[in-house]
């Protein structure tokens, strides 16, 4: 019955007779009042609490009082907690906890009664209410941790990325039935049915949306296939280009993602490195800290895909077509409740200084997979690289001879990087200007003879050197020690003697060791050394300082006698041989 100011008058003055009525009249009185309103017994009832004033009741004396001790509460509260699931469901009810606390020895989990000393096991609600008072209850410690809001300096300071999955859409083009964006079934993909889904699963269209935290712009991109590094460093690339009808655009000084692998593969982590980009990840469990590019994607969903129905896209290409356009309509024309403005307005506020231009597509692209290479610093401080020489002096502590380690610069085309490390071992990156040379093949920047003869600031290898030669000659000044040097002074003013070492060394005295006298009869063996064979050129020669008077005949008697060569210790007897054969033929040949 749905209750009027009249009825409800009636109603009171029905509340305040049963109030007045004598001990036994209530009853007359609610069944006169039935009858008359046409209303049970329990409906009356119902209808009387809602218009009466009950008194308040008196508050019991151990209101707010526990029984169980903190230490119990929080053994409790830990087994309650460890069977939670990830979804906050509870699998163990506070009595099972109590139960298993209580098995293991774990707690008590009793009152005393003070008149009686009875000792009574405390009942669940009890401990319930204990948990609560102690705010150790798992409904309390399952509420968010405080919230911190996070702000950003300006437009591009900071962008946020993500990678969602589109569950309700794939494209498929194997026929003319299926091309374009399809609507996945449950009755055909649901997670009972796998061969399904994995069927399409190459066919899936992911999607990056980018957001600029500052304005709230949105970028988005749709891609085939899955998350991976080579997917989001296209997205990157495509945001921070300058498009037609859109002003978002420019490289930001941070960009906060999720760290999965596939963003922080190789291939994006050097982009990001060589353009500048700073990536950091929020906390695990803390997906709020990225809340403006989840609500993007929220926002894409409700706002653009929801018309896809409407107007089926054929391909990638002009889905993507269409996104951007959606993107520029809604950045441009929709109020942010957070600064009250257009997305686009926002991010107007700008300044030069703020936003960098991103280099071309090409050289973003070859910083994907561009490596630091290894150069060495000549006498004129430059390096050479990609054909083309760049000029180190204005790089810290540079030193010739030094090798460093020079890369792309995707801000300036004339020039490259050199990548070193500071003291923290974080990446530094300095630019260095190419080397420009006149007609003649002379740097622009050359001293001129006879005009110029400055040098080159010193480098820490030069600084150190005088360092060096002034505390040597024992000098306060560069040009004192050269005077030093020249007149030819004692280094360190003769103070350091090189002996004193030895001076300075103790003493050792050694011990005789006992020997053996050399026997008289012992003698020396030595061991022969072979015997020369000599070739009969050789042998003819040595026969002829001997006095022997080489012939024809003498050589090939020679050889005769000797075929393997002869041994040098026979040039005696042979020479002896050949001169008596001679002697003996002159004697004969007188008789």
């Amino acid at each position: 019955m749905s209750t009027n100011p009249a009825i409800t008058q009636r109603l009171v003055q029905v509340a305040q007779a049963a109030a007045a009525a004598p001990s036994g009249g209530k009853q007359a009185v609610y069944a006169a009042a039935c009858a008359e309103l046409g209303l049970s017994r329990a409906t009356l009832h119902r209808h009387l609490q809602k218009v009466t004033v009950k008194p308040q009741r008196k508050r019991r004396s151990d209101a707010g009082a526990v029984q169980l001790a903190r230490d119990e509460a929080i053994v409790i509260s830990a087994l309650l907690m460890t069977s939670h699931r990830k979804t906050n469901k509870r699998l163990m009810s506070i009595g099972h906890a109590v139960e298993v606390a209580r098995a293991n020895d774990e707690i008590r989990a009793e009152r005393t009664d003070p008149a009686t000393g009875e000792v009574t096991p405390l009942s669940d609600s009890a401990i319930a209410r204990a948990l609560r008072h102690y705010n150790l209850h798992p409904d309390q410690l399952n509420r968010p941790t405080p919230a911190v809001e996070l702000k950003s300096l300006h437009s591009n300071h900071v962008w946020q990325v993500d990678a969602s999955l589109c569950v309700l859409y794939y494209l498929n083009a194997r026929t003319d039935s299926e091309s374009g964006l399809q609507v996945m079934d449950r009755d055909k993909f649901y997670k009972n049915k796998p061969a399904n889904l994995k069927r399409i699963e190459a066919d899936r269209v992911w999607s990056y949306e980018i957001t600029d935290h500052y304005s709230g712009c949105i970028f988005v991109n749709y891609v085939m296939g899955a998350e991976s590094g080579t997917n989001l460093a296209e997205c990157f690339i495509g945001a921070t280009q300058k498009r037609d009808d859109d002003p978002f655009h420019g490289v930001p000084q941070i960009l906060m993602m999720d760290m999965g692998s596939a963003n922080t593969s190789g291939l994006f982590t050097n982009l990001a490195r060589r353009l500048q980009v700073k990536t950091i990840a929020h906390a695990p469990g803390n997906a709020r800290a990225t809340g403006q590019v989840e609500k993007a994607r929220d926002l894409i969903e409700r706002s653009f895909e929801s018309g896809l129905r409407l107007r089926p896209v054929r391909d990638l290409v002009e889905l993507n077509a269409q996104a951007q356009r959606w993107a520029r309509w809604f950045n441009a024309t929709k109020i942010h409740s957070r600064h009250g403005k257009t997305r686009y307005d926002q991010w107007m506020s700008v300044t030069a200084e703020q936003l960098r231009v991103a280099p071309a597509v090409e050289v973003c692209q070859a910083l994907l997979t561009e490596t630091p290479e290894t150069r060495k610093v000549t006498d004129f401080l430059t390096v050479s690289y990609k054909g083309r020489e760049f000029d180190v002096r204005g790089v810290p502590n540079v030193m010739v001879g030094e090798k460093l380690h020079i890369t792309l610069n995707p801000w300036v085309l004339d020039a490259a990087m050199v990548v070193d490390t500071d003291a923290d071992g974080n990446e530094v990156l300095h630019s260095i200007p190419l080397v420009v040379r006149n007609e003649a093949g002379f740097r622009d920047d050359a001293n001129v003879i006879d005009e110029s003869w400055e040098r080159p600031a010193d480098t820490q290898l030069e600084a150190n050197r005088k360092e060096v030669e002034r505390f040597a000659m024992d000098a306060s000044t560069d040009a004192e020690a050269e005077a030093k040097r020249k007149a030819k002074a004692v280094p360190f003013g003769g103070r350091i003697d090189p002996g004193k070492v030895i001076d300075q060394a103790p003493v050792r005295t050694f011990m005789p060791r006992r020997g053996t006298d050399l026997a008289p009869s012992t003698t020396t063996s030595r061991t022969a050394m072979p015997i020369r064979v000599l070739s009969p050129f050789e042998a003819a020669a040595e026969l002829g300082r001997l006095g022997v008077t080489m012939s024809r005949e003498k050589t090939a008697q020679l050889r005769a006698w000797y075929p393997d060569g002869v041994p040098e210790d026979q040039l005696q007897a042979l020479h002896d041989r050949l001169t008596v054969r001679a002697s003996l033929r002159v004697v004969a040949g007188g008789a």
